[in-house]
């Protein structure tokens, strides 16, 4: 028996210092620190506890000074494992009175607390030790019942008591009562932010309890590892960037933050509506395309085709002929009117100062029309030789081109040929049919 018991600490005391886990969630470690009472009075006797028990002045032994301290560590689900070590002054043993006597205890112990998280804290407790009175010893097992009050996460009050029974007959059962404070220690709190690194998301930066730990430094709500202005408070539609001008863009990718605008232009209003933003476009306040910065394409001779399509910005025309006017078959008439009176002195290509006037008519209409393109065509009567009158023809054709040439009319839009007598209007049988024949023609080249 004396084997079994010694055995029994030993593998009490092992358990309780062995490779084992947490006090609790927290804080791995606890000690606790007191008073004991040691009561011998007959334990064999059940109807004595009523009367009894709590007898302090007669049965209890108390060391007036701190008399037991104990250390346990967790093993998970509310368990605990450690040892305790006790010492008192036995001067009652049961109705006897002792001379002092020394009392030494080692105990192992197995803790089950029924609470979790709580400020008041009961737990049963078995175990098993070592139990000296004076120089005799005896192995003995133990079962108990406590409380833990805790003031704060890490310090209580513990009050219990157990009952020790020894495995000798020389060492009577008796109770022992403890009280004392209990301190929690060991949790690990890297960042010091009073969230342990076991439950911090951030242990290496300070944060806070709703973020698991982890910081928000603007201060708006939002945890820094899921804002995207960390530095900047805002909101949570705008993934914690502030969006100073209300316009749903956040300030970060809002080109224009002061002012409320379209989430098209990167934030920047356009008053005109036009797709141009009012800080890139010159005609903020009168819709434009973009190519030519916001602002209308103008149309200054106000035929309805824009300059920039106008092939004669300055002379209003047709849609048709990229605004520039037509050449009616009025126009085409009066040309022709007026070129059929242009005068060559005879057999020459020179021409008459009297037609001077008829030329000048004749510019004014090319200049109305300043892209057509024309010819100067030549004809003659049938006369003479055809050589000659083809001639004759090509040489009063040019020299009517570079008439109009030289007094401003662009050689692009003028080709002269020469017909000879092979495009009569009139017969030539007659004076006032070869008349007619002999003449200079202008045509629009369609």
């Amino acid at each position: 028996m004396k084997h079994l018991s010694k055995l029994l600490v030993v593998a009490l005391l092992l358990v309780g210092f062995s490779n084992v886990q947490a006090q609790d969630e927290n804080n791995p470690w606890q000690i606790s620190f007191g008073v004991n009472a040691v009561d011998v009075y007959p334990t064999s006797d059940v109807s004595s506890f009523g009367n009894e028990f709590f007898n302090a002045t007669d049965h209890w032994n108390i060391l007036p000074s701190i008399s037991y301290v104990g250390l346990s560590k967790s093993v998970g689900d509310g368990f605990s494992v450690g040892a305790r070590g006790s010492l008192n002054r036995i001067s009652k043993w049961g109705d006897v009175a002792v001379d002092d006597l020394s009392y030494y205890a080692v105990d192992g112990t197995i803790k089950y607390n029924l609470l979790k998280n709580t400020v008041v804290d009961p737990f049963i407790e078995i175990g098993g030790g070592y139990t000296w009175i004076d120089e005799v010893g005896a192995g003995t097992v133990n079962g108990g019942v406590g409380l833990n009050f805790w003031f704060s996460e890490n310090m209580g009050l513990t009050l219990q008591t157990q009952y020790k029974h020894a495995f000798e007959d020389y060492l009577a059962p008796h109770f022992q009562h403890l009280a004392g404070l209990a301190i929690k220690f060991g949790g690990t709190d890297t960042d010091g932010d009073g969230i342990y690194d076991k439950d911090d998301a951030c242990p290496e930066v300070a944060g806070l309890e709703a973020f698991n730990g982890c910081p928000d430094a603007d201060g708006d709500g939002i945890e820094d590892s899921k804002d995207a202005c960390p530095n900047a408070a805002g909101s949570k539609e705008m993934n914690g960037c502030p969006d100073a001008d209300g316009d749903g863009i956040a300030d970060k990718d809002d080109a224009c933050p002061s002012e409320a605008g379209l989430a098209a232009l990167a934030g920047c209003p356009d008053a005109d509506g036009d797709g141009v933003a009012d800080k890139d476009d010159a005609c903020p306040s009168e819709a434009g395309p973009a190519e030519n910065k916001g602002c209308p394409w103008p149309d200054a001779d106000g035929d309805g085709v824009l300059d920039k399509d106008d092939a004669c910005p300055d002379v209003a025309g047709t849609v048709a002929n990229k605004g520039c006017p037509e050449v009616t078959e009025e126009v085409q008439k009066q040309l022709n009117d007026y070129a059929r009176t242009i005068l060559f002195d005879t057999g020459k290509s020179s021409i008459k100062a009297e037609s001077t006037s008829v030329m000048v008519d004749i510019i004014q209409i090319l200049s109305e029309y300043p892209t057509a393109k024309f010819t100067v065509e030549g004809h003659t009567d049938s006369v003479g030789s055809a050589s000659l009158n083809q001639k004759l023809s090509d040489s009063r054709a040019n020299s009517v081109r570079d008439f109009l040439i030289n007094e401003g009319i662009s050689a692009d839009r003028l080709t002269a040929i020469g017909y000879g007598k092979d495009k009569p209007i009139a017969t030539n049988n007659t004076r006032a049919g070869r008349a007619q024949n002999r003449r200079v023609e202008i045509n629009l080249i369609k």
